[in-house]
C-alpha cells in the first residue's frame, strides 16, 4: 500500500525529449532521450564531470537547457521556474538549517508555502515517522548523526508531497558503513511511497543496488540504458565494462556469428562462445573485448579431466576476507579471478599451475 503522503496518482513520468546543454564553446550535456516511468528509481551514473549532475539540474530547473524539452507527466515544464514544477531535491550537504531544530527543518517547505499549523504539525509528524525519526523532532543538527541529518533532509523533501524526488549524491559525505546501510533504507522508503526518484551518482554499487534502471554517462553522453542485470552483465562499451564492476577484457576477435551471440578467438587455437549486448552488433574478423567478471571464472589446480577454456599459473594472490583474489597469467592474457574464502577449498600459490573455466554465458563480446 501507498502511504496517504504520496498517493499513487501522483506519481509522475518523465521524459527528456533532444536535451542538451552548452557552457560557452563546452558540451555539458549532448542530445539527450530519456524516458522515466512512473514510480521508477532511475539513476544516473558516471565519473565526475559527465554532466549526470547537469542534467538532474536541467531537470529541477536550476539550469536552462540549450535545446530541447523537459515534460512530467505530458506537461512541458522546459520554462517553469523551480518552484513551480513538483519537484523535490536532496542534495549530497543536505543543506540543513542549523539554528532550527528538526521539526522546524522539516516544516520549513510548509511554512513558506502558508499551510496552517494544524496541517503542518500533521504532515511534519507523518514524514517523522515515515523516515523513523519520531521523537527526535527537539534534535538541532549538532546533535545528528550523519545517518540522521540525511533522513531530514529527505524528510524535508518529501512532507511537501513532490511528484518527483530528485538525488544529488546523497550519500557522498557518509562513511563505507553507513552508505551501505542508507542505499538500502532510501530504496526501501522510495519503494513503499513510489514516487519517481531520479538518482545521482558515481558510485556503482549505489547504483546497481537500489536502481530498476541505470543510465550510464560519460562526456555528455548516455551511453548505455538498462536494467542493473544488463548494465553489469552486457555492457555496450568498454567504457562501462570497466567503470561497472571488476573486469577481465581478453584481446579475441570474432570469428563467427550464432543465435545466441558469437565465438570468438583467444589467440593459440583457443575459441569461445560469448553474449553480445543488445544495445550492439559485432561482425566475423571484429576485434573485441572477451570480458569476464572476476567472479564468474572457476579455478582450478591444472588436472587431466575436464577441458578448460585456459590454462595458466598463478602470478600472485591477494587476501581480502571473504574473498582471494588470484591473479592469472594465460598465455598472451592476464586475468584476475576471486574465489570464496572457504576453508574446503585448496589455496593456491605463485606458480602454481592452473585450469580456468567459464560458463557460455558468462563470456560477452565488447566492441
Amino acid at each position: 500500500m501507498v502511504p496517504a503522503l504520496i498517493k499513487e496518482s501522483q506519481m509522475s513520468s518523465v521524459e527528456f525529449q533532444g536535451v542538451s546543454k552548452k557552457f560557452g564553446g563546452t558540451v555539458a550535456v549532448e542530445k539527450t532521450d530519456i524516458a522515466i516511468e512512473q514510480g521508477e528509481f532511475f539513476s544516473m551514473l558516471g565519473p565526475s564531470g559527465c554532466g549526470k549532475s547537469t542534467t538532474l539540474r536541467m531537470l529541477a530547473g536550476f539550469i536552462a537547457p540549450t535545446t530541447g524539452r523537459i515534460l512530467v507527466n505530458g506537461r512541458d515544464i522546459t520554462d517553469l521556474p523551480p518552484e513551480a514544477r513538483g519537484i523535490g531535491i536532496v542534495f549530497q550537504n543536505y543543506a540543513i538549517f542549523p539554528h532550527m531544530n528538526v521539526f522546524d527543518n522539516i516544516a520549513f517547505g510548509l511554512v513558506e508555502r502558508k499551510q496552517d499549523k494544524a496541517t503542518i504539525k500533521r504532515k511534519v509528524e507523518a514524514t517523522l515517522a515515515q523516515v523513523g525519526l519520531t521523537g527526535y523532532e527537539g534534535r538541532f543538527e549538532r546533535e545528528l548523526s550523519g545517518g540522521q541529518k540525511q533522513r531530514v533532509a529527505l524528510a524535508r523533501v518529501l512532507v511537501i508531497e513532490p511528484e518527483i524526488l530528485l538525488l544529488d549524491e546523497p550519500l557522498s559525505a557518509l562513511d563505507k558503513q553507513m552508505r551501505e546501510e542508507m542505499k538500502f533504507w532510501i530504496k526501501d522508503i522510495q519503494k513503499s511511497i513510489g514516487i519517481t526518484t531520479v538518482y545521482v551518482t558515481h558510485d556503482q554499487s549505489e547504483a546497481l543496488t537500489m536502481s530498476d534502471r541505470i543510465a550510464v554517462m560519460n562526456e555528455g553522453r548516455m551511453l548505455q540504458i538498462g536494467s542493473p542485470v544488463d548494465i553489469y552483465e552486457k555492457p555496450s562499451s568498454r567504457f562501462i565494462a570497466e567503470f561497472i564492476g571488476d573486469s577481465n577484457l581478453l584481446r579475441a576477435s570474432v570469428t563467427e556469428l550464432t543465435d545466441t551471440g558469437c565465438v570468438v578467438d583467444l589467440g593459440e587455437g583457443v575459441a569461445v562462445p560469448a553474449r553480445v549486448s543488445d544495445a550492439v552488433s559485432v561482425a566475423p574478423g571484429e576485434p573485441v573485448g572477451l570480458l569476464l567478471r572476476p567472479e564468474m571464472v572457476r579455478l582450478m589446480p591444472a588436472h587431466d579431466g575436464e577441458k578448460p577454456r585456459l590454462s595458466g599459473k598463478i602470478v600472485d594472490e591477494v587476501y581480502q576476507g571473504a574473498l582471494r583474489r588470484y591473479r592469472v597469467a594465460a598465455g598472451t592474457h592476464e586475468l584476475v579471478v576471486e574465489v570464496p574464502n572457504r576453508p574446503e577449498l585448496v589455496r593456491m600459490a605463485a606458480g602454481t599451475p592452473v585450469d580456468l573455466f567459464w560458463s557460455a554465458e558468462s563470456g560477452v563480446a565488447v566492441p
